[in-house]
């Protein structure tokens, strides 16, 4: 799809990567600029306990690096330096990102570099705007903007998502950015700055939390998976074999379709019950009454029918059930780099179609 583009990637650890590889996959060519004094990308040795110790390719970096040709530079030697120009005076796109300021002192900033091609789209993404050098990590990012204030319970206090999802949103951001100034540029023939931060992006990802203060001042409190307007909405349940499933029933109708297949119709006598507005008010009573009709059943006595019914239930996986599902295992990408074998998950999985 995009054959004829050229990708200069000068990011390291996650989001800068991950729109690399968002290119790669669609088929343009994506050659990564790693810092040779540190024997590449940081991210090569960020290795769980049990990964291989004498490779210089890491899961994590594996997670975000597919398809790309992998160049090891130093940008504060001269000669390094000017491969790097070379590249950029024939490429379409270059990612980066640099601490404001990093940019500049190693002549890779966007002013030098659109010098070198008029036409360069030259995308960033920073912590928090072009204006700050403080250093942005995901984990800080979600603790500053809210997200860990509303995820875990009272009892286990503000937690972090397990996945750096703070980057993975501005990779998103990033990659609209890029595709619009791909757009713009067909029409004008003229180059962009596309700049995203961190900062930015985590608070336009708040969405109905942050409405819920902007509109009623009030404060969402950790309630785990729970949902602040809708039950039973992140509710989970026991079944007679030990699996765990959740609940996201957002309508009247589901309710009772739900009460109907655990048999308990006769929760729809209770008022308390009789609205969602009224069971997001008795949720933790709500609850108590359900776990008895789900504690009787097997995954598979529930499971059946409320697929059937398209009821919104699901079950509470791990990672080796979820690599269990054929639809999983067709979004797998393999690749050798430097004789280890790698594999993730694309980044690209819409489909277009005439």
């Amino acid at each position: 799809m995009l054959s004829n583009l050229k990708v200069i990637e000068l990011a390291s650890v996650l989001a800068g990567p991950d729109v690399g590889m968002f290119f790669s996959e669609l088929g343009a060519e994506v050659i990564k600029i790693e810092n040779k004094l540190l024997n590449g990308d940081v991210t090569r040795k960020w290795k769980s306990a049990n990964e291989d110790k004498n490779t210089n390719v890491s899961a994590y970096f594996s997670s975000v690096n597919w398809n790309k040709k992998h160049l090891f530079l130093n940008l504060t030697d001269k000669v390094d330096k000017q491969k790097v120009y070379n590249l950029i005076a024939s490429a379409d796109i270059v990612i980066t990102n640099f601490k404001p300021g990093d940019d500049t002192k190693l002549g890779m900033d966007y002013s030098t570099l659109k010098n070198h091609n008029s036409s360069l789209i030259y995308g960033v993404i920073n912590g928090y705007g072009s204006n700050s050098k403080r250093v942005a990590y995901d984990v800080i990012l979600q603790a500053e903007t809210g997200f860990m204030s509303m995820n875990g319970t009272l009892e286990s206090g503000p937690i972090k998502m397990p996945v750096a999802l703070i980057d993975v949103l501005a990779a998103h951001q990033l990659k609209e950015g890029l595709l619009l100034a791909l757009l713009n540029r067909e029409k004008t023939k003229k180059g962009a700055f596309v700049e995203v931060s961190l900062y930015d992006t985590a608070l336009a990802s708040l969405k109905n939390q942050a409405t819920n203060w902007l509109m009623n001042n009030f404060i969402p409190q950790p309630i785990g998976s729970l949902h602040p307007n809708i039950a039973p909405y992140g509710e989970t349940f026991k079944t007679k074999d030990g699996k765990l499933l959740i609940l996201a029933i957002g309508t009247d109708h589901h309710f009772k379709m739900l009460l109907g297949v655990i048999g308990a119709e006769k929760l729809l006598e209770n008022k308390n019950y009789a609205n969602n507005q009224l069971r997001v008010t008795h949720r933790k009573k709500l609850a108590t009454d359900l776990n008895p009709f789900f504690n009787q059943k097997t995954k598979e006595e529930l499971m059946v029918p409320f697929l059937e019914l398209n009821i919104p239930v699901g079950v509470i996986n791990n990672l080796e059930e979820v690599f269990e599902n054929k639809k999983t295992q067709d979004l797998i990408l393999e690749e050798i780099i430097e004789n280890v074998t790698t594999k993730r998950i694309k980044t690209a999985v819409f489909k277009i179609s005439n």
